[in-house]
């Protein structure tokens, strides 16, 4: 018997597409909500145009799309605005990234639901929020990466801006709105009382940057780019070994100290002035990685990884991304799953981060075909199956 999940019963009109507001809907989706994406006529959420593709399907939309139902509506047409208020009507949460506007022109505006639904939950995710200046502005991951600062902290000193890897201002504002959604549906518990809810790319990630607003609020000090090197501790860096680089984490002086011991065999550097406090270690980085990676150079990472850990040094590897998929404690924790699709047939999905011991989060669904569940859920509203026929010859859905 499945084990009941924490969101069931809470329903979700998802307008959004792309990463930011999908990654939000799929986050409540793992845990239990019952997502409606609503798509649009002309091919669906844009991601589905995104490669690459297996038997033309778009594996980025398959990889963020799971445990939704979609629903191909015509807004842009009356009939098919009269559907999304019907599901309007039923729904607790929904989820838009529009830029600012457009969701008034297409008649689904927050007031104009809230005419409808007054409990309503409506995320707004966008480039720059509802407000300010910049608010009629097209917000972009890499924008927000320029615009927050990160980018000029990131990299070698002296080299070109970089960002990060992955879309972390899209991810950080699906993962914002996630949880403000939550409190908002708590509030609501208590109050009855539904809300707005506005979340910029540009804004979420500033919050994030914790010890440099510590130095540049206190003294002035900019952040500038360290490559791996943090900014307060050290040695707490990616390091050369003799076969390529390794992570070593010395966050505290117990853990240098164990790591000159029993580590390197240097415990001598223990009481060397240059490196006897972790101010000092900061103040002369450059000659301690000098100092670590001639040691280091002397072995392989493997090597060195078995003795920080009998030592207990925090220390790790610098896996690529098909490495880090086939570590066995990611593999032991189920972080990897397969997943049966329709067109794409079997294909593998990052899991569910969070482990719930009596409300645990689970894959129910793959992600949908376009318009796969227009049919089941018009159906659920009252549409006959006449009205459906009529409707998708006229183009109001697919």
């Amino acid at each position: 018997m499945d084990r009941p999940q924490p969101l069931e019963g809470i329903r979700v009109l998802d307008l959004s597409q792309i990463m930011a507001g999908p990654y939000c809907t799929m986050v409540l989706g793992d845990l239990g909500a019952e997502i409606i994406k609503i798509e649009k006529i002309d091919g669906g959420d844009d991601s589905r145009q995104m490669g690459p593709f297996i038997n033309g399907e778009s594996t980025c939309f398959f990889q963020i799309n799971r445990n939704k139902k979609s629903v191909v509506l015509n807004l842009k047409r009356d009939e098919g605005r009269e559907i999304f208020y019907k599901l309007a009507e039923k729904a607790d949460v929904i989820v838009e990234n529009f830029r600012p506007g457009v969701t008034k022109k297409l008649g689904v505006d927050y007031e104009t639901i809230r005419s409808i639904n007054p409990s309503i939950i409506y995320c707004s995710i966008s480039g720059y929020g509802q407000t300010g200046p910049y608010a009629h502005k097209g917000g972009f991951d890499l924008v927000a990466q320029g615009m927050t600062g990160i980018m000029s902290m990131t990299g070698e000193p002296g080299g070109r801006p970089l960002k990060s890897g992955i879309a972390i201002y899209d991810i950080g504002a699906g993962i914002t709105s996630a949880y403000s959604i939550l409190a908002a549906y708590i509030h609501r518990m208590k109050t009855g009382q539904g809300q707005h809810i506005d979340v910029s790319v540009a804004e979420i990630g500033l919050p994030w940057f914790i010890w440099e607003a510590a130095a540049y609020f206190a003294n002035g000090t900019i952040p500038t780019a360290t490559g791996s090197r943090h900014r307060a501790l050290a040695p707490y860096q990616a390091l050369r070994t003799k076969d390529g680089f390794m992570i070593l984490g010395c966050a505290n002086q117990r853990t240098w100290e164990n790591f000159c011991k029993n580590v390197i065999n240097r415990p001598e550097l223990i009481i060397d002035e240059r490196f006897k406090t972790n101010a000092d270690r900061v103040k002369n980085v450059d000659e301690l990685e000098q100092l670590i990676e001639a040691e280091l150079s002397k072995e392989n990472t493997d090597y060195w990884l078995k003795k920080c850990e009998e030592a207990g040094v925090p220390a790790g590897p610098i896996n690529n991304f098909a490495q880090a998929v086939k570590d066995p404690h990611y593999i032991a924790r189920g972080l990897i799953q397969e997943v049966e699709h329709p067109v794409i047939g079997k294909m593998k999905t990052i899991g569910i981060p969070t482990k719930f011991s009596e409300t645990p989060g689970k894959i129910r669904m793959p992600a949908p075909t376009l318009g796969q569940h227009t049919e089941e859920v018009l159906q659920a509203i009252g549409i006959e199956k006449e009205d459906i026929k009529r409707l998708r010859e006229n183009n109001i859905i697919k």
